[in-house]
């Protein structure tokens, strides 16, 4: 596009956000149609994706786009598909440049795909690194998210 007056930057940024946000809504819907599990999907890779195209997007962008990827399938009972972006949210999430928190998020995934598998052994391992991790989160507000979000798994 060669109209100066479009910030391709500033785009994929607010559609990365929107897209992620919009996710959001149609996962707290109670009564979500198959149409809306379709939209679901379409939103969190389109978020992502949008990230990916976005210069200076950190491994902690990617790390969120995965975790709600593997929460989406999770959602929808799409247990390969939830362990498959656990594990690229996990392998993004490692590493000293990356805060805790994202690892913890990590973990949680992993766990929740594990359980919705039905591989207890593999949840629990995730669950308490999960835990582990939270514990040592500075944020409160953070750290209680995370435990209440742990409740929730199993």
């Amino acid at each position: 596009m060669n109209d100066t007056t479009f910030d391709q930057q500033k785009a994929h940024r607010r559609f990365a956000a929107a897209c992620f946000n919009e996710a959001w809504n149609l996962l707290d819907k109670t009564n979500r149609t198959a149409d809306d599990d379709l939209q679901l999907v379409r939103l969190v890779h389109a978020s992502h994706w949008h990230w990916t195209q976005v210069e200076g997007a950190t491994r902690e962008n990617f790390s969120i786009g995965y975790w709600q990827t593997a929460r989406v399938y999770a959602v929808l009972g799409q247990a390969d598909n939830a362990r498959r972006y656990a594990a690229h949210c996990l392998e993004v999430s490692s590493g000293s440049d990356v805060e805790p928190f994202f690892l913890a998020y990590a973990h949680e995934a992993a766990a929740r795909a594990a359980a919705l598998a039905g591989d207890v052994e593999t949840m629990r391992r995730h669950h308490d690194e999960a835990a582990r991790i939270a514990e040592t989160l500075s944020d409160e507000a953070s750290r209680t998210q995370l435990q209440a979000d742990l409740e929730t798994i199993g």
